[in-house]
């Protein structure tokens, strides 16, 4: 399919995003997801010329253990947006996509709203390897939404793991969905998690589980309330909602609002935007040095013996980086 991509004139395709073409963005997205070196080439001049139209966006990260009903959730919650007059894209970072060809293939199904609404976009994540490029995609793909105007984009965690650090790190807000009936399931939740949230949202507040849902909302909250805020600006509240019954959820949207006015006035959103991109730029670089390494000659004709002498022990895994670099040239 990337071989019919229109390598040769990225400023045409970026007249076409910008005018909302969404045939055009597909065949963007497809093209920054390309491995092809023509491609990736065309891929940056499409970047960068749209890059002046992007930036508006309310950029927000979801995330949520499995069987939290992120899929629900997100399609009753972009449904809403979308009748209120916004375009929203969904996207995914899966670093399991290498191995499983990215789970949220089924988010079409499983968001059956959002999949057939002419105002809403869903992208799933693409097959990259490692988490640094899926999560590198992710952020351009964001790029080109924003420019063919989805001013709401939602990032899904679709993996788990490091996926939660790399979605917080390319948006403005972070939502950790929670199951009710919190006990053992607090004690299981990484801490890590609960300090890049910017609201806990408690679902499956409805029927039976309502109470049980009370319940876990305070036990969260006892957590915040002893953990250092992202910001000095905002604590993080926590909600509860029910994707399925659609309650709670304009709630839950207003505080998503209420945070970006008040970060948006103490210029925290713009610094965190600001930070986002130049780590972003540092994890290209990272990546483009281990391309190298990968497909360099020399490299991989000298690496199977110096992987034979560290297993063996006959040579230090420090002096073999250090070949290794050498062969590069990049050992100063």
């Amino acid at each position: 399919m990337t071989a019919e991509l229109p390598s040769a004139d990225p400023s045409g395709l970026a007249r076409r995003v910008l005018a909302g073409d969404r045939a055009a963005l597909a065949r963007a997205i497809t093209l920054v997801e390309s491995r092809r070196a023509d491609h990736q080439a065309a891929a940056r001049q499409l970047v960068q010329a749209l890059l002046p139209h992007t930036g508006a966006a309310v950029r927000v990260g979801v995330t949520g253990v499995p069987g939290v009903g992120k899929s629900t959730t997100i399609d009753t919650l972009g449904s809403n947006l979308t009748r209120a007059g916004h375009r929203v894209a969904v996207l995914a970072v899966d670093p399991s996509s290498s191995r499983t060809g990215g789970s949220i293939l089924g988010d079409k199904t499983r968001m059956a709203r959002l999949a057939v609404d002419p105002a809403a976009f869903i992208r799933p994540s693409p097959s990259s390897g490692t988490l640094g490029g899926v999560a590198s995609r992710t952020r351009e793909t964001m790029l080109l939404c924003e420019a063919a105007g989805f001013d709401v984009i939602l990032v899904e965690t679709v993996g788990i793991g490091q996926s939660e650090t790399a979605v917080a790190d390319m948006t403005d807000f972070f939502l950790v969905l929670m199951l009710p009936g919190a006990g053992d399931e607090l004690q299981g939740i990484k801490k890590g998690v609960l300090e890049l949230a910017d609201m806990i949202a408690v679902n499956k507040a409805e029927g039976e589980g309502l109470g049980r849902a009370r319940a876990a909302a305070a036990e969260y909250r006892a957590a915040l309330h002893i953990m250092a805020p992202t910001s000095p600006n905002w604590s993080p509240p926590v909600v509860l909602v029910s994707g399925l019954a659609n309650q709670g959820l304009d709630d839950l949207w207003a505080k998503v609002m209420d945070h970006r006015a008040r970060l948006t006035a103490t210029g925290e959103i713009a610094a965190r935007r600001r930070a986002q991109q130049t780590r972003w730029m540092w994890t290209m670089i990272e990546e483009r040095l281990l391309d190298r390494l990968r497909h360099d000659p020399r490299v991989r004709a000298r690496m199977p013996r110096v992987e034979a002498a560290v297993a063996e022990g006959s040579l230090s895994p420090t002096l073999a980086a250090e070949e290794i670099v050498a062969l590069l040239g990049l050992d100063g």
